[in-house]
């Protein structure tokens, strides 16, 4: 295999790449209101000479690229966050910026960066004849921004696909991540009994319960396990709500959410447990549960799932982890960063529930997920299209004999 025809005409596409981004960056498409995206992505996938491309029963887009025994896929979802305060962008989230070096707007590294250099990289196949014994699945998943995974669970139960790895195209400013800690999303409930406000000894206040289960919150985080190469659990209060007649009223309700971040070695029971045993919590009997996901997509489908989304590792010696740092080196002449996301991603069911390889390699960087004026760089866009295209076959070449 020539890497260095795979770099050149991956260079040649920048234009056609950038063009494409931006196509997509104009369409919203805030998790669950993806439809108009799914089909010009369709569109870009027929244009490009895809050998199949289906749109599935949830909304996922699942393009097809040779005919071999060996499945690999490629993902990046193409839902995205809201544009937040208005205020803050220097530029229109839709319209967008471009100059020679930047791409600039809603969607532009988290993730639909990745989406166009992946479409790309099927072109470079095509063109350079690099088909094998592969068939390769580039994927554009829904609702991700809202329940990670949940894509994936579906394409996986539903669709009967499972393969043999999954490369994440989530932005890893173009380094190789291979693992990320998990994540559940918990709610706490006091009850107490409301009465008037101008009598407040009549009544039992929910939110004063809530306040010491909050203090002990704080400490727990301070000393949950932690992990050499993913680091430490963590947990924040996220939100809190109340339930009262009125303002002129004792509360007799109050929930909070809490956003745990579970790190190798921890799991859900675990970590509701931990809560569950603080003292504040069992003094007042608060509850403490797991939130449920049931939001349809934008096909009017409901995937109902527990708000749960496991952790995930593969080691630097996994063949696929050696794949694409073989890719990197062959393609650049330089020693690829090994690293982990700060983030979820859809590997949390991929990997996380199904025991499905997952690597990550994406343009764009993560902090430019979710902010004002999010960019990412076009000459990541082409290292990333090169590096999709190549990894299939150097799997098959020298990880399938």
């Amino acid at each position: 295999m020539d890497f260095s025809k795979i770099l050149e005409k991956a260079n040649s596409y920048k234009e056609d790449i950038s063009k494409f981004l931006r196509d997509m960056i104009a369409i919203p498409s805030e998790s669950c209101n993806e439809e108009k995206l799914v089909y010009r992505i369709k569109e870009e996938m027929e244009k490009v000479g895809f050998d199949k491309v289906e749109i599935d029963n949830m909304g996922n887009i699942l393009g097809y690229i040779g005919h071999g025994k060996h499945i690999i896929a490629m993902d990046a979802h193409i839902d995205t966050v809201g544009i937040g305060d208005r205020s803050l962008w220097e530029y229109d989230p839709y319209e967008g910026y471009e100059d020679d070096e930047i791409i600039i707007g809603r969607g532009a590294s988290d993730q639909e960066g990745g989406m166009a250099s992946m479409v790309y990289a099927g072109k470079i196949i095509k063109d350079l004849n690099l088909e094998g014994d592969y068939t390769l699945i580039v994927t554009g998943t829904v609702q991700e921004e809202d329940c990670d995974g949940l894509c994936w669970q579906y394409i996986i139960e539903e669709n009967n696909i499972r393969p043999e790895f999954v490369v994440l195209t989530e932005p890893t400013s173009c380094n190789i991540y291979r693992g990320q800690r998990g994540r559940m999303e918990i709610k706490v409930s006091t009850k107490g009994l409301s009465c008037h406000g101008s009598a407040p000894e009549r009544g039992d206040n929910a939110i004063y319960k809530m306040a010491p289960i909050i203090s002990e919150l704080k400490e727990l985080n301070e000393r949950l396990l932690e992990h050499e190469f993913l680091g430490k659990g963590s947990l924040t209060v996220s939100e809190i709500f109340f339930s009262s007649p009125s303002r002129c009223a004792v509360a007799d309700g109050c929930y909070i959410s809490i956003d745990r971040r579970l790190t190798a070695g921890e799991t859900f029971e675990k970590a509701l447990d931990e809560i569950r045993n603080l003292p504040s919590v069992k003094a007042c009997g608060a509850t403490v549960e797991m939130y449920h996901y049931e939001r349809p997509s934008f096909t009017g489908l409901i995937y109902p799932t527990k708000s749960y989304f496991p952790t995930w590792l593969i080691e630097e010696e996994h063949p696929v982890c050696q794949t694409v740092v073989d890719t990197y080196k062959e393609l650049f002449n330089s020693e690829p960063l090994v690293d982990k996301w700060t983030f979820s991603t859809n590997g949390v069911s991929i990997m996380g529930r199904y025991g499905i390889p997952c690597i990550g390699f994406g343009p764009g960087h993560e902090d430019q997920a979710h902010a004002p004026n999010e960019r990412t760089w076009k000459d990541e866009l082409v290292k990333a299209a090169a590096m999709y295209a190549a990894i299939p076959s150097v799997y098959i070449n020298k990880y399938c004999k």
